[in-house]
């Protein structure tokens, strides 16, 4: 019965060291997608927001800007983000660092919803997307 136990105990710990963690940069920049270098700025209380924002088939989001850094992996779906002068295509695993203070807008050009996680670092209280004024 001992011989079974540290057998099992054996096993266990095999099982997992063969499980060890692995870390991988998906994205590590100074830029935003555009080619933009990401601005300097020190905040006094830091705040993270981290969203998860679902857009459904053929759904076109409203033109926006963010004042704040923000970046983004996308789940699921397909995204076009759009600037007065650049275009972006996003499928399922992409990665994505924002434009900041340029109006643009996504859309699901797919036909499923498209899923993004974003994770935005702004002072405390402050807005993270700022619609444009028509």
């Amino acid at each position: 019965m001992l011989y079974k136990k540290g057998l099992a105990i054996g096993l266990l710990a095999f099982s997992i060291a063969a499980q060890a963690a692995t870390s991988e940069d998906l994205v590590k920049t100074t830029h935003s997608w555009d080619g933009q270098t990401l601005p300097a700025y020190t905040l006094n209380q830091p705040e993270v927001t981290i969203k998860k924002i679902t857009v459904a088939p053929g759904e076109k989001l409203p033109w926006h800007q963010h004042p704040v850094i923000n970046a983004g992996i996308l789940l699921s779906g397909e995204l076009r983000v759009t600037t007065t002068d650049q275009v972006l295509d996003l499928k399922e695993g992409d990665t994505i660092v924002e434009v900041m203070n340029t109006s643009h807008f996504g859309e699901n050009t797919g036909k499923t919803p498209a899923e993004i996680i974003v994770f935005y670092l702004a002072e405390k209280g402050a807005e993270i997307t700022v619609l444009d004024k028509k």
